[in-house]
């Protein structure tokens, strides 16, 4: 048997080295991959809670509205139409998305909608793939309020007329109203499609 002295011992240590380097590299890139994706989620997740958060304040304003004017129902259906003068929330989506990183620009789209755009605070990070230092994440999202009841004006005086609200009607007593359904019972708020 020969002994060899020169041969290619040693010629896969420069392969394995780039292999390793290559592998590791794709690991970074996968990692700002990741990065980006969970700063993204987080734009969305303040773009979502923001939209939301207005609305439901819309929601419990109309909802006041309503308790307000039970005693006149010619004005029910201004009311769970939203052709009425309430406040307009934006503050409350702005404050939510604060509170999720983020900053927010609202819009009000009458009569019932809020539209939100959201952007992070915190960038992607540094990363392996240039230019992402400095990228924010942005995210927007919309928010519906859906009135839930519905009723038929009767012409008899003095009497209010049964409140149907999804699954539940609801006979309205003028001189009880101890028992009356809440904001959740009269509306629904959802983000739109």
């Amino acid at each position: 048997m020969r002994v060899r002295r020169y041969g290619d011992s040693g010629q896969a240590f420069p392969i394995y080295i780039t292999v390793v380097g290559g592998l590791l590299f794709l690991a970074l890139a996968y990692f700002a991959v990741g990065q980006a994706a969970v700063n993204r989620n987080g734009a969305q997740t303040a773009a979502d809670a923001a939209a939301l958060g207005a609305a439901m304040n819309t929601r419990d304003e109309l909802a006041d509205l309503w308790v307000q004017n039970v005693l006149d129902p010619t004005k029910w259906q201004n009311i769970f139409d939203g052709r009425v003068d309430v406040a307009d929330s934006c503050w409350r989506a702005e404050q939510l998305a604060d509170q999720n990183d983020a900053t927010a620009h609202c819009l009000s789209e009458p009569p019932l909608s809020y539209k939100v755009d959201a952007q992070t605070h915190k960038t992607v990070g540094d990363s392996v793939v240039p230019g992402t230092e400095s990228i924010q994440s942005k995210a927007s999202a919309t928010a519906v309020i859906e009135p839930l009841c519905t009723f038929t004006l009767s012409g008899a005086g003095g009497v209010l007329p049964e409140l149907t609200c999804k699954d539940r009607s609801w006979t309205l007593d003028p001189g009880d109203l101890a028992h009356l359904p809440g904001p959740k019972d009269l509306f629904d708020v959802h983000l739109a499609d």
